[in-house]
C-alpha cells in the first residue's frame, strides 16, 4: 500500500506532466537561438536582470516553480485550451489566465518598467519559459484531453500520450543532438527569413500553433502507433517551432531593452 507521502509525489508529477512543453532540450534550444539575436542592449539587460546568468539557464525553471506554493497561481498560464469544435478567436480568455494572456501581461510589465529587481527577473523568466510553450502545438489544445495528456498512443510500440510524444519524444527521435547543435543545425535562415519567421503577434503566433495542434489532432487519432513516418513528418514541424521560438523571443527582448 502506497504511503501518503508517495500517492502526494505521484499526483504531482502527474499535473507536472500537463504543462511541461518540449521538455528541457527544446526550451534551452529556444532560449540559446534568442541569445544568439540579442542586441547588445538587451544582452546587457538580461545579464542585469538575471544575475549574470543566461536565458538558457532559465529557461525550464517555471515547469518546476509553478509546483511551487507561491508560484501555483501560474499552473493554468502554460497552456489555452481550444476544443475541437472552436476557433482560436472564439475561445474566451481562461478565468485563471492562459498563455496568452500571461505572456502579453508578463512582456507589458517589462515594458512599463518600474519593477523592483525581484519583480523584473521573475517577468522575465516567465516570458523566456511562455515563448517556448507557445510554439508546442499541445499547449493549444483540446481541454476534454488536457491538451493531449489522456489520448493515449504508443510510440514505436510503448505506451504513451500525445503530449509527452511531442514534449519529448519526437525532439530526441528527430535528432540525437544536444541543444548546442540543435541551435547551430536549425538557426541557418537568411536576415529576410528571420524577420519573417519573428514578425506578427502574440495572437498570430498562437493561432498559428492552434492550427499546427489541429492538424496533430487529426493524424493522430488514439491508439496510434507512432513510428518512422510519422517521425520525419513531424522533425520539419518541430524544427520550426523551435526555431520561430528563439527568433520571436528574441525580438521581444531586443524590443523590451
Amino acid at each position: 500500500m502506497k504511503s501518503a507521502t508517495s500517492v502526494i509525489v505521484i499526483a504531482l508529477l502527474m499535473i507536472a506532466t500537463e504543462c511541461m512543453a518540449w521538455g528541457q532540450k527544446g526550451h534551452d534550444t529556444t532560449c540559446a537561438i534568442a541569445e544568439r539575436h540579442l542586441s547588445r542592449s538587451a544582452r546587457r539587460h538580461v545579464k542585469r536582470v538575471l544575475d549574470g546568468q543566461s536565458l538558457v539557464y532559465w529557461s525550464n525553471w517555471l515547469d518546476n516553480a509553478s509546483h511551487q506554493p507561491q508560484y501555483a497561481y501560474s499552473l493554468s498560464w502554460h497552456y489555452k485550451d481550444i476544443d475541437a469544435n472552436e476557433t482560436y478567436d472564439e475561445v474566451a480568455p481562461a478565468a485563471n489566465g492562459d498563455i496568452v494572456t500571461a505572456l502579453t501581461a508578463q512582456i507589458d510589465k517589462l515594458k512599463n518598467g518600474n519593477l523592483n529587481h525581484d519583480e523584473e527577473a521573475l517577468a522575465l523568466k516567465m516570458v523566456i519559459h511562455f515563448v517556448g510553450d507557445l510554439h508546442q502545438p499541445l499547449h493549444l489544445g483540446h481541454k476534454d484531453d488536457l491538451g493531449g495528456n489522456e489520448l493515449k498512443v504508443k510510440f514505436f510500440g510503448n505506451e504513451t500520450n500525445l503530449h509527452t510524444v511531442w514534449d519529448t519524444d519526437l525532439v530526441e527521435a528527430a535528432h540525437k543532438w544536444s541543444y548546442t547543435e540543435w541551435m547551430e543545425q536549425i538557426d541557418r535562415a537568411d536576415k529576410k527569413e528571420q524577420r519573417r519567421m519573428a514578425s506578427g503577434t502574440i495572437d498570430d503566433w498562437a493561432r498559428e500553433t492552434h492550427n499546427l495542434a489541429t492538424e496533430v489532432y487529426a493524424k493522430t487519432p488514439a491508439g496510434t502507433n507512432i513510428s518512422y513516418d510519422y517521425v520525419a513528418e513531424a522533425s520539419p514541424i518541430i524544427e520550426q517551432q523551435l526555431l520561430k521560438a528563439g527568433l520571436r523571443l528574441a525580438r521581444i527582448l531586443n524590443e523590451i531593452y
